[in-house]
Parts: structure tokens; sequence; C-alpha cells
């Protein structure tokens, strides 16, 4: 009912006597309105074949077209969220312009395609016209295309059957449908282009160099780059305590910042809740190497004044928010560009490289959702070791060229033959593959393979000879299309992988556990699609890299982000020394003793046996300060609280400042030191 008053209001608002455009079919829509006011007799399937009898009698198609899409926009398009439907999308792995939709099935060539099967558009980047909506709802959903036909006149039955149309004119009759191959097929891959890199793969050092653990981590913090952040830390504090925080700030200075990125990485290594615990006392989880580096409150406000880009400059920046002159990453770009090109040039990959994304996520306002306040960075790795040789932060949508895709565009901006060279092989996730830019790819002379969505634009949707649900473990079927290879294969569910350097199948099995029919499991050996296992293979190199600093939580996103580059640079340092061992004939250390010399190196310790803790404010004070001399030694004495653990009588004059408790401070007996370092 409500649907019908809807309706009845929605037509009188847009069927107007002044309408020239409506003509007769206004008039004649207005008085079948008039005739069911007062009772709602009218069936909704009835009103809509009504109307479109009417329609076709006058012949004004323009008209109704206008007529129903005005209704289809007539709903509340607002949204609670500050991101775009692309951003949203991306952050759910979802390429608006590669997504057609989640069908596994399509009708063959030549058959028209059904309403129910047509996806809807995730976005409006690069999507088709808007189909027409009808008027009301009905049971079944359908998508009228009411210009996919002229007008003619037909009977009531022929009108409705018009209204269940597609959303497009049925497809061509085409040749006779793909059919997918199995294993027992042979297949040829395609001559992959020839391997020219610009400059040996490796480190792009002497290699006859012994460089510590420190000596790699500076080569990506370089005593500029570490000299330019002390110095904008410092602006950032002046700042602070010219509003109102009331500390007191000494200048950072570039050894103290290294000391500062040391805590960070022990930290990240020995985790507990909260930060202050590193620098408790007297519990049985305390740690002391914090407290020999720096104090607590400093180690704090260096945390909280951190900053890498010119306060000032950031003001006139944010002026420019709307703007094309406007640079989302300006509080990130002294240290970010430095560190790209240390990335660039330390190291040259090797022939296989991949692709992949870490998630970031911010909370810049109370109550945000992290999910909505996440950002990606996207990284081109070395399969072989991980080491990250290019990376881009994304900033949004607007930043990419249009109509592409984000799935395209970031893998093009890391992708640089000048850089690279040429005849690379580089493996990335569902996210980025589509034969889109497989083919693009190949056209600058790189191979790619990477698992694909259903759903994606380009690839073959024929059912002929397909896999189903009830593929036993180990099918495998394929379809070439020139250089391009589709390969589905059931697993313990099914896998799809696009390739342009692998044949189909080579041969490989894998050892899977079969249930019998009295419950007992039977390894058994399946074939396994050549393109799956060099994916499995060379794809690992992402995770390589995993982020030391995640726990590492800022009220920034920059900082966020600065600790990502202290991870980054860590990562590759330890891939390089690995380099360099390899080409020494040395054993390299593994990646946690690489970690304790490094934060050894940086913080200026040993890092075997941190000296004794003295923190500020433990300081041995007398009980009373006695008139007469004689009673100096003995006045106010109690008895010491560390003998006492010890099942021991003493007596002292002294006690602590803060903790406020009798210790023995003497010569032979100094309880003061040992009560404070229990």
């Amino acid at each position: 009912m409500r649907g019908m008053g809807k309706m009845r209001w929605s037509l009188k608002s847009l069927l107007t006597p002044d309408s020239e455009k409506t003509g007769a079919v206004t008039e004649s829509l207005r008085m079948k309105l008039e005739e069911s006011d007062g009772h709602f007799g009218v069936k909704e399937e009835e009103m809509t074949v009504d109307i479109m009898q009417e329609q076709e009698e006058i012949g004004d198609w323009t008209t109704l077209d206008q007529i129903l899409e005005c209704e289809a926009e007539g709903g509340d398009s607002g949204s609670d969220s500050f991101l775009t439907d692309d951003e949203e999308n991306y952050q759910d792995g979802i390429d608006p312009v590669e997504d057609v939709g989640d069908s596994s099935e399509e009708e063959e060539p030549g058959q028209p395609v059904s309403s129910a099967a047509a996806p809807r558009p995730l976005a409006t980047t690069a999507s088709p016209p808007r189909a027409t909506a009808t008027l009301l709802k009905r049971k079944r959903s359908v998508s009228p295309s009411l210009r996919s036909h002229p007008p003619q006149t037909h009977k009531r039955s022929q009108s409705a059957e018009r209204l269940r149309s597609p959303l497009r004119p049925p497809k061509p009759a085409g040749p006779t449908a793909q059919w997918w191959k199995t294993e027992e097929d042979p297949d040829v891959a395609p001559i992959p282009p020839r391997f020219l890199p610009a400059r040996t793969p490796g480190v792009q050092l002497d290699a006859t160099m012994e460089l510590s653990p420190v000596g790699l981590f500076k080569l990506f913090f370089s005593d500029l780059a570490v000299t330019t952040l002390c110095d904008n830390t410092n602006k950032m504090a002046d700042r602070s305590i010219a509003r109102g925080r009331k500390y007191k700030w000494v200048p950072v200075t570039p050894p103290e910042l290294f000391k500062f990125i040391g805590v960070v990485l022990y930290m990240a290594v020995l985790k507990l809740p909260t930060i202050n615990d590193y620098w408790r006392q007297r519990n049985a989880f305390s740690v002391q190497f914090p407290g020999t580096v720096m104090v607590r409150d400093r180690y704090r406000m260096i945390s909280w004044n951190l900053h890498m880009s010119d306060p000032a400059e950031d003001v006139v920046n944010d002026r420019k928010k709307a703007t094309s002159e406007y640079d989302a990453l300006f509080r990130l770009r002294p240290l970010l560009d430095q560190i790209r090109t240390a990335c660039k040039t330390s190291y040259h990959p090797h022939k296989n490289i991949c692709i992949g994304e870490r998630m970031f996520a911010t909370r810049p306002r109370p109550g945000a959702k992290l999910t909505k306040c996440a950002f990606k960075v996207f990284s081109l790795s070395d399969s072989h070791n991980g080491y990250v040789s290019d990376f881009a932060v994304y900033t949004g949508r607007s930043r990419f060229p249009a109509g592409t895709g984000l799935s395209f565009d970031s893998v093009v901006q890391l992708i640089d033959p000048s850089f690279l060279g040429t005849g690379y092989n580089l493996f990335c996730d569902s996210f980025h593959t589509s034969p889109r830019l497989f083919r693009h790819l190949w056209s600058l002379k790189f191979g790619a393979c990477g698992m694909f969505r259903k759903g994606l634009r380009d690839v073959p949707k024929s059912t002929v000879n397909t896999l189903s649900k009830r593929s036993p473990q180990g099918s495998l079927r394929w379809i070439r299309e020139d250089h391009l290879l589709f390969v589905r294969w059931m697993d313990t569910r099914e896998v799809s992988v696009c390739s342009s350097i692998h044949p189909a199948y080579s041969g490989e099995t894998v050892k899977r556990k079969e249930k019998k029919v009295d419950g007992n499991r039977k390894e058994i050996h399946v074939p396994v699609p050549a393109p799956v296992t060099e994916y499995n293979r060379y794809m690992g190199g992402v995770d390589l890299s995993d982020p030391l600093t995640e726990h590492h939580k800022t009220k920034r996103w920059y900082r966020t982000v600065f600790f990502h580059l202290v991870d980054l640079a860590v990562a590759n340092s330890y891939a390089m020394h690995k380099e360099l061992c390899q080409a020494q004939q040395t054993d390299p250390m593994t990646y946690k003793m690489f970690i304790e010399r490094l934060v050894a190196e940086l913080c200026g310790t040993t890092g075997r046996t941190p000296p004794a803790l003295r923190r500020s404010g433990h300081m041995p004070v007398p009980f009373s300060v006695p008139v007469d001399p004689a009673r100096k030694a003995t006045a106010g004495r109690q008895r010491c609280r560390k003998c006492r653990n010890d099942g021991i009588k003493n007596l002292s004059p002294w006690k602590c400042d803060e903790c406020n408790v009798a210790l023995c401070l003497i010569v032979d007996r100094n309880c003061f030191q040992l009560w404070h370092n229990m």
C-alpha cells in the first residue's frame, strides 16, 4: 500500500498539465490515477503494465524514460562515511573498474543475458550508463531496458514480456563457446621476454665491504635525513610549548634520535602491554635495557613531537586543500623521498618480483572506525629475499589517472622499465590481477602471474567442461587466449590463476589427505598446475617484511607511516646483509640476532650486560639532620627494608627520597643499589 501511495504522488508531481513532452500519455495516466483514488484495488503488476501499454500507444519513449530515471534517483543517496564508494571498495579488495560482479556463470554467446544475472555497477568509475528502473516494487526483480526495441503496438502479454527484457541488447550470435581443457591436453607456454636488467641484480655496493647492521641501516636513515628529522622535531616541540604544553624540552640530537629508534625496535621485539611497563621496576616482568638508554619521560616527549616536515610549511600546505596544489603526503615528504631513493639505489632486484600491499589503521578522531581511516602502502619486492625496491602510499582515487582503476595504476606506477629493465616476472595477488594489466605488462616485455577473482572482466566465462563444486580434488581446467593462460584448479576450494609465462601443467603433483570410507585419511598425490606452484614459491617475498612496529599505536597517521619506514629499513638492511654474506661465503645472522645487534649499536651499548639502572628521583636522603654533631650517625635510624627481607636486622639513617624506605648505604653494604635493581 505504501508503495502505491508513493507511486501515485510521484506520477502526479511529474505528469503536470503544462508538460509538453508527456502529451497524451500524461492525461491518460492522470485519469487512471483519479479513478483509483480512495481505494487501492489496482495491483502493482497491472499498474505497471498499464503504464507500459499507454506509453506504447502514444509512442513517446523518451518521456517515460525520463520519468523512470527521475523516480529511480529520488531516493536518499547520502552516506555516513567520508570515503567515496570506490575507496571503500578498494579497502574491501574490489576494483570497480575490473570487477563486473560475482557471477560464476554466463550464458553462451548468442543467448540473451537475463536481467537477474546482470551485475549492478559498483561505482561510477568507468561504469556503463545506469539502467532505468521500474516505477513500483515488483515481486520479481527486473530491470527493463526501454530503449532496446522501437515502439510498437502489442497485446498486454507482450508488453509485460518487454518489461523483462535485458539491461543491454542481446549479444549477436558468435562462434562456438570455448572448451575448458584438462591436464591431459598439451599446452605450450609462450616464449618469455629476454631478461635484461638495467643493473646487475643484487647489492649495489662493494661485495668485499664489511658493513655492520647499523651501517646498513644508515643507508636508508642517513645522517642528512636524521638531521632534518631532528630539526623539524625541535620546531614541533617549540610550537607545542607555545600552545601551552607544560614540559621542559631539550633539543633532540641525531645520536639521541638513533637511540630513540633503537628503543622502538627493542619494544617491537619484546612486547609489553604499555609503554610504562618498559621502565617499571620491582616487578616480575621488569626489564632494564630501556632505562639504560633514556628515561621514560624523554622517550615520551620525543614520541609526542616526532615530526618529519617543517610545521610552518604544514600550515601553508593545509590551506591548499581541495586544490591541485595540495600534497596529502607533505608531512612525510622529506623522509619518504630520501628512503625511497635509497631503496632504489642500494639494491637491484632479481628476475622474480612481486607486488604487495599493507594496510595501516589510524583513528584521526574519537569514535572513528579503523577500517574507514586506513590507508594502503603498495610495495615492489624481490621474491628472492623480500627486499622492497620501491613503494607508493595510496592517498585516494584522485591521485591516480581516471578510468583505469587502482589495481591497474598501483602496479604500473611501480613498474618502471627504465629503472628495472625488461624480462622480469611479476607475481601479484587477486586484487591486482587482470587480463588488461597482464597484456599491458606483456607489451612492456614483462611476464606476470597471479590469482584472479570471480566476476573479473575479460576472463573466460564458458561453462563447457568447467569445474563444479563436486569436482574431485586435483581437477584441473585451463583455457589459453594468445599468451594469457587461465587455469582453474580444485584444491580444498577452487583456485583461479592467470599467467603469461607458464604452461598449464608440467607434470608436478602435491600431497593431500583423502578421507576414506572408514574415516581414516590416506595420503594421495594430485596434479597441480605450474602457475600455482610458481605463485606459491615467488609470492612469499611480500611476507618476508612483516611489520615489526605494527603494534605501535599513535594518534597521528604520519607517525604510523614513520614506524612503517623504520620497519622497511630494517627488513631491507637484513636482506642486504644476507646478500653480502653470500658473496663473502660466510654464514649470515638470523633475523633476531641481526635486530639485537642493530638495537645495541643504535643505542650505543654492547647489548650483553647493561649497566645498573639509576633512575631520576631515587636519591638517598637522611631521615633527619640533628643539631648535635655527635648524633649525626645515629639520629632517626630505621630498619633497612632490604636487610629485613633477607632476615637481617640492620638500622640505617638513609632512605630513598621517592620510595620512602630505609636502605643501608655504607661501603660494606650498599642496599640502596641492590634494592633498586631488584
